[in-house]
């Protein structure tokens, strides 16, 4: 509406201004020449048959570089109405032709596009600003809970050595302090119980040596003293000819035979207790040995066996262990797996990657199977409790894989302190 007003007046003005100067034969073409650089509104001046007089000034000179800019979806959602107006040119009193004002908002909506194009950038711009100080301030606030989240992660994995950096913010920096205090009384705690535990099996194991040590010199001398006797009687008895002789021959024979039971018994507890080539036989000898027996015993499963890397001893509770743990295994495969191959893997190895380690050797035992596996239902039984607790008292891990219907495989790695390779 203002620009239309604006568009009559400056029609009216000019009108009045050039019946003092322009001939009326040139008066429409002039006025043409004057009013088509106007802006808002398209002015078109018609002679008196209503025909255009111009058709250059019925172009509009609006800006059309800054018109091009607004989108037509644009223009169209903020177009105002067309209004048109029709103005007469009197000239000596004389009606010469007439002025046809035509409402041209293209400016106005290129006006009004450019602006929100600049602010549509300052709100993007500022946007952004703001996005990268969200993002710049809570990865300085989230960053640390990620690392307390790891650091939970390696808590659940065992590895109580992880310690945390404190940031800088008081919340956050109290969180760390009671988590590191809590992975270091954690480590502690571990220590001690390793410390226990190590003294526990100790004692264990010299009550074992002790134990076999007394059936090997004493009962096993008795046994054969008794033995002895017995054969004597038997070759006494033997020189005699009467019914008595022949009674005592048959008790004599029945002695003999308790007695290689009773010396069986007492091989199979000695080795039980404590393998007696054990620290004076390689530890790869007496494991070989040990599975040759469960291959004698039980010819429907295949056993392989294979070692790497060895010495001749680790030392009495390392060998213990690996015996214990490789006979354990055994037991458990043959009585419950079902399965028709097992594979004994024992090898020395060097790794930088476990932490409880620290880049030192370690002797890693592993034991598969193609059984049934192991029903996730069914707790640990003894046996395996007894293995894993004298892995943990020498500071390795013993780690279990099954699943049901395709075998089971035992991880047994035990650090050795030291790089013996």
């Amino acid at each position: 509406a203002a620009s239309m007003e604006l568009g009559e007046l400056l029609v009216s003005e000019a009108v009045a201004l050039m019946q003092q100067e322009v001939p009326a034969e040139k008066f429409l073409a002039d006025l043409s020449s004057q009013l088509r650089l106007v802006r808002h509104v398209r002015i078109v001046v018609k002679d008196a048959a209503g025909s255009p007089l111009a058709p250059r000034g019925a172009v509009s000179t609006s800006d059309t570089t800054r018109d091009d800019r607004a989108p037509a979806w644009f223009a169209a959602l903020i177009a105002p109405p067309i209004a048109s107006r029709d103005m007469p040119v009197i000239v000596n009193a004389a009606r010469v032709g007439s002025v046809e004002i035509v409402a041209e908002p293209r400016d106005e909506i290129a006006e009004v596009w450019g602006n929100t194009v600049a602010l549509g950038a300052v709100a993007l711009g500022v946007n952004i600003a703001v996005i990268g100080i969200l993002y710049v301030l809570f990865g300085r606030v989230l960053g640390p809970l990620s690392g307390i989240v790891h650091g939970l992660a390696d808590l659940e994995q065992r590895n109580y050595r992880v310690r945390l950096e404190r940031p800088r913010a008081k919340e956050l920096a109290a969180i760390t302090d009671r988590f590191n205090a809590l992975a270091q009384a954690l480590d502690a705690l571990r220590a001690e119980n390793e410390t226990l535990n190590h003294r526990l099996i100790t004692a264990q194991d010299d009550e074992r040596r002790r134990t076999a040590l007394e059936l090997h010199d004493e009962v096993g001398p008795n046994l054969f003293g008794l033995k002895a006797n017995a054969a004597s009687i038997a070759s006494a008895a033997a020189a005699l000819e009467d019914q008595v002789a022949h009674k005592m021959t048959e008790r004599v024979q029945d002695m003999l035979a308790i007695i290689e039971r009773l010396q069986s018994i007492n091989r199979s507890m000695l080795n039980r207790l404590r393998p007696m080539a054990l620290g004076h036989v390689p530890l790869r000898d007496i494991l070989c040995e040990l599975v040759r027996e469960r291959a004698r015993q039980y010819p429907q499963t295949d056993f392989s066996f294979s070692a790497h890397d060895l010495m001749r001893s680790y030392g009495d509770s390392v060998d213990l262990t690996i015996y214990r743990c490789t006979q354990e295994s055994l037991t458990n495969v043959v009585r419950h797996a079902q399965a028709k191959r097992v594979a004994i893997e024992l090898a020395q190895t060097v790794t930088e990657a476990n932490p409880s380690t620290n880049g030192a050797s370690q002797l890693a035992l592993t034991v598969r199977d193609d059984g049934r596996g192991i029903d996730p239902l069914v707790a640990p039984g003894f046996g395996m409790r007894g293995m894993q607790e004298r892995v943990q008292a020498l500071g390795g891990s013993c780690k279990v894989e099954s699943a049901s219907g395709c075998g089971t495989s035992i991880r047994i790695v035990i650090p050795l302190g030291e790089r013996r390779l």
